[in-house]
């Protein structure tokens, strides 16, 4: 198995970031296999969605519908009013997932990524573990 982490910055605001150029670049020249993407965080999680056009932010208007950070909500009570919904959105959006690839080339649709998705303002920056096995 080869293994590795990747850094990411993502600020003080909810984002969705794009990993899959990393994951490709991660994958490249490894033969057939699969890919597993994790992110070891108890506040975020990582997909598989269509990019751009809107849908990034689609996805995070519905994680503030389905889990709005109304402090008075949650029972989790570190971090910034309304943190406890973060520590709910793995239980929606997978801390991991995994791609099969062929020839060294991820298997995603023509309009799939690899994203990032998180919510926690407190922690600006991530750790992704890439994974392949052959």
């Amino acid at each position: 198995m080869k293994s590795e982490t990747i850094e990411v910055q993502t600020g003080h605001e909810a984002r969705i970031i794009d990993l899959t150029a990393q994951v490709s670049g991660f994958c490249a020249g490894e033969g057939d296999g699969l890919v597993s993407v994790f992110v070891p965080h108890a506040t975020a999680g990582v997909a598989i969605l269509e990019t751009g056009a809107g849908s990034d932010r689609d996805v995070l208007d519905a994680i503030d519908e389905l889990l709005p950070r109304d402090p008075k909500r949650w029972h989790h009570e570190h971090g910034t009013p309304g943190h406890g919904r973060d520590h709910v959105l793995p239980a929606f959006i997978s801390p991991s997932i995994t791609v099969p690839v062929i020839n060294g080339i991820l298997q995603l649709g023509t309009w799939q990524s690899i994203v990032l998705v998180d919510t926690n303002i407190d922690n600006p920056f991530r750790t992704i573990r890439l994974s392949f096995i052959s």
